[in-house]
């Protein structure tokens, strides 16, 4: 018998709604995508097609029965839904106003997992009135693509709920991460103290942006994507990673505000991709063949990283 929900509820079709849906619909689940703005789905209608095309790439598995449906009508999103899946923006009060909405129109035992970046599952849950139904699912952007979530249960998770999503997720082989609730979580934690430390770099004047990237897509990215982190101290020797971080950890950035490079570059209204401009600088086309050429990177390592047996 599967593990796999029979029909399932995304709320929210911004970034990520598209992406997990097609994600499940593959694995032959009923889907309903919704957001409160007709625009937004229209956008989500266009964005699913394209993701559709990229599971074809990587020769996702297909299993039969499964459809997505997008609206704007929330009852008839979550009529007979076991699963729902809140993905919409990072702020605490929106979010749990969503959560509340919910609730007033599901059964008790209606899973929420939420695919919040690192708000407290706890914090969340304070409102709720069935807080042990609420529990993360963190999908890796662009969700299609990336093949593991972490699961973060709060404190008031109920334990067998757990279990439950760590089947679902590996139901549609993808690789489920248990956590424990800390702020950002584990992904984000990871890549953030990598970010830091890049922009320190930046801001010194130690390297160009171009340099750095070379530098870390092929130093570093290139083989995390094969040895996990763990598995490399073994391969390196834990010796040498005593010596080396002996006299370098206390050279590392420990800074705790947001970069000035970043806010200087914010209040100059370069945000990146969406404003033409950021760390680098797009004419016209460019940020469109740019995120052709991201795509088709991860399309292809994704086909050449799932036959390597997992860390």
């Amino acid at each position: 018998m599967s593990s796999l929900p029979s029909i399932a509820t995304v709320v929210g079709s911004g970034t990520m709604g598209p992406g997990i849906a097609a994600t499940l619909a593959r694995a032959g689940v009923t889907v309903r995508l919704y957001d409160i703005s007709a625009e937004a789905i229209e956008r989500a209608e266009a964005a699913y097609g394209v993701v559709q095309n990229v599971l074809e790439a990587v020769d996702s598995p297909s299993a039969p029965g499964g459809s997505v449906a997008f609206g704007t009508d929330l009852d008839a999103a979550l009529e007979s839904t076991e699963l729902i899946i809140e993905a919409v923006p990072e702020r605490l009060d929106l979010k749990q106003r969503v959560l509340a909405d919910l609730e007033a129109r599901i059964a008790d035992d209606v899973i929420i997992a939420t695919n919040t970046s690192g708000i407290p599952i706890t914090t969340m849950a304070e409102s709720m009135t069935v807080p042990g139904r609420l529990i993360g699912m963190h999908w890796s952007n662009p969700p299609h693509l990336i093949p593991m979530i972490e699961i973060i249960p709060g404190e008031a998770t109920d334990p067998q709920l757990v279990d439950k999503l760590t089947e679902i997720v590996k139901a549609f082989n993808y690789v489920p991460v248990l956590e424990k609730e800390i702020a950002g979580f584990v992904e984000n934690r990871v890549l953030y103290a990598i970010l830091r430390e890049c922009m320190a770099l930046l801001d010194e004047g130690i390297v160009t942006p171009e340099g750095l990237d070379a530098c870390v897509k092929w130093g570093i990215g290139y083989k995390l994507s094969v040895i996990g982190p763990t598995r490399l101290l073994d391969m390196a020797g834990l010796d040498i990673y005593q010596a080396v971080s002996g006299y370098l950890n206390k050279e590392l950035d420990v800074s705790t505000e947001t970069p000035q490079l970043i806010t200087d570059k914010i209040a100059a209204g370069k945000l990146g991709f969406k404003s033409g401009a950021g760390m680098y600088e797009y004419g016209p086309g460019d940020v469109d063949a740019k995120r052709k050429e991201i795509i088709t990177g991860l399309i292809a390592a994704r086909k050449t990283l799932s036959s390597i047996p997992n860390v």
